[in-house]
């Protein structure tokens, strides 16, 4: 059975999230309030599923190595990594008054050779997740539970093909606890070391790093950036 694998206790804040405006999650630019103001008034789990939708259809996705860069470059650009894509969801969610909070997750980089099966050479060990979660009616709820059931079989999600765990969120649950008893969105087996909850994304890299160093992403992202996720 795939499990979560250690705790790096110590090393996160409280975790209580927040609305307030980051450098990442900059709600008060006015693109992302252009991007907010196409979405329909709904219950806020709802209005969540039809901004990841939105963002979707607005934002292409890429392999771009910058986990700290704005959401509002992110929309203007019209292309983002999954990282960059689920900070532009964090941020409409906090512009709507939604709080929000990430788990840093450490993720084994094996996860992602099906992408490039090529050059498995090219992906780190270790790979830092920024993991969202959304404080709904009380509890926090992490953004792989925004759209799955468990009671609904879902097909497993395999990081291969066009289909990026961002997209992958929109049509299944995905989980990297092993919470969920459907194992085709149990993630969890390729957990290597989960380091806590963090109040936004900006503070978890500020502690922990991004997965690239510097003169690896100056390198890399020029190239990366317009790669399209599933292209070999």
């Amino acid at each position: 059975m795939p499990r979560r694998r250690g705790n790096a206790g110590g090393q996160a804040s409280n975790g209580n999230g927040s609305t307030a405006p980051t450098y990442v999650l900059d709600w008060q630019s006015p693109v992302v309030a252009e991007l907010a103001g196409t979405l329909s008034e709904a219950a806020e789990r709802d209005w969540l599923r039809q901004a990841h939708s939105a963002i979707a259809a607005r934002v292409r996705p890429v392999y771009a190595l910058n986990d700290l860069q704005a959401a509002s470059k992110t929309i203007r650009r019209g292309r983002g990594s999954c990282s960059q894509r689920l900070a532009v969801l964090e941020t409409l969610a906090r512009r709507h008054g939604i709080p929000t909070r990430v788990e840093g997750i450490a993720v084994d980089g094996r996860f992602w050779y099906p992408r490039f099966s090529c050059t498995p050479w090219l992906v780190p060990h270790r790979v830092i997740l920024a993991w969202p979660e959304f404080r709904i009616a009380g509890r926090w709820i992490p953004v792989g539970e925004l759209f799955g059931s468990d009671d609904v079989p879902s097909k497993a999600f395999t990081n291969d093909g066009a289909e990026t765990l961002y997209d992958a969120i929109g049509r299944t649950g995905v989980s990297w606890s092993g919470s969920c008893s459907d194992g085709a969105c149990d993630l969890s087996g390729h957990v290597l070391e989960t380091l806590g909850y963090f109040d936004h994304r900006d503070e978890l890299f500020a502690r922990h790093g991004q997965t690239l160093c510097l003169t690896a992403r100056t390198l890399g992202e020029p190239l990366m950036a317009h790669r399209s996720a599933g292209a070999r």
